[in-house]
């Protein structure tokens, strides 16, 4: 992996290890780097492999989803001087809950472990610790509740209320342990991924997604959705995701 590269693509700088940088990282990602699934509506394999999300990322100024950004991520900060570990999660729905230990997200330890996530769409740009600590940032209110015997919920406050956004433990997991859900994500009909496009990056000002032929962009709490048609959703996808179809 070419560090610099990475921080790069990533526009960010290299500093010392430590939350205040990790946390520039995080943001920096997340605002580069789309979450997005073309390559799982073209039936494009994904394997789990970090040499090809570093290809696929960084050298073809692609995005990718959890399994994707989480795996290189987490291999670019152990480059980087963190002391990090994947770990596995449930992700909450409003039917009840997702495939279970499905999504990857991060662990960091600094002077007590944060979750750091830039595989999850619309989600806190910034490390959350896993004392109960409230964090804020553009995407609204975070914590981590603790349900004891070392696992714990994502909480996202809305609708005036603490929501779950999902659930893990403290259990670390090899990239190898996703290989079944990461199969799950690009070929069952249960999948929230098999269905339509689905593009999103992080801005200042809040959030520009491509759902289908959709455009919709999010900013200080509005939404702003446009219809595209096929030639306006190729010219979106290059402009606001760095993303030439082929």
């Amino acid at each position: 992996m070419n560090i610099e590269r990475y921080l790069a693509r990533i526009q960010a700088d290299k500093k010392e290890p430590g939350l205040e940088a990790l946390a520039q990282l995080q943001k920096s990602h997340m605002k580069s780097i789309p979450f997005e699934n073309l390559d799982v509506i073209r039936k494009v394999p994904i394997r789990l492999d970090t040499d090809q999300f570093y290809k696929k990322v960084v050298e073809n100024g692609r995005g990718g989803f959890c399994y994707e950004l989480n795996g290189l991520f987490q291999t670019f900060l152990s480059a980087m001087g963190y002391s990090s570990a994947l770990i596995s999660c449930t992700v909450k729905t409003p039917g009840g809950w997702a495939k279970e230990n499905s999504h990857a997200a991060i662990l960091v330890y600094l002077d007590q472990p944060y979750l750091t996530d830039v595989g999850f769409g619309d989600s806190a740009r910034q490390p959350i610790p896993l004392d109960g600590t409230i964090k804020e940032d553009e995407s609204g209110k975070y914590k981590v509740r603790d349900l004891g015997d070392g696992c714990y919920d994502l909480m996202h406050y809305a609708s005036g209320e603490w929501q779950i956004k999902y659930r893990f433990s403290e259990e670390k997991r090899s990239l190898g342990f996703f290989e079944d859900s990461c199969t799950f994500n690009q070929t069952s009909a249960e999948s929230p991924f098999t269905k339509d496009d689905i593009i999103t990056i992080a801005n200042e000002n809040g959030r520009i997604t491509l759902s289908g032929h959709s455009l919709i962009k999010t900013e200080n709490g509005e939404k702003i959705k446009t219809e595209l048609d096929k030639s306006s959703k190729i010219e979106a996808l290059k402009k606001f995701f760095g993303i030439t179809a082929e």
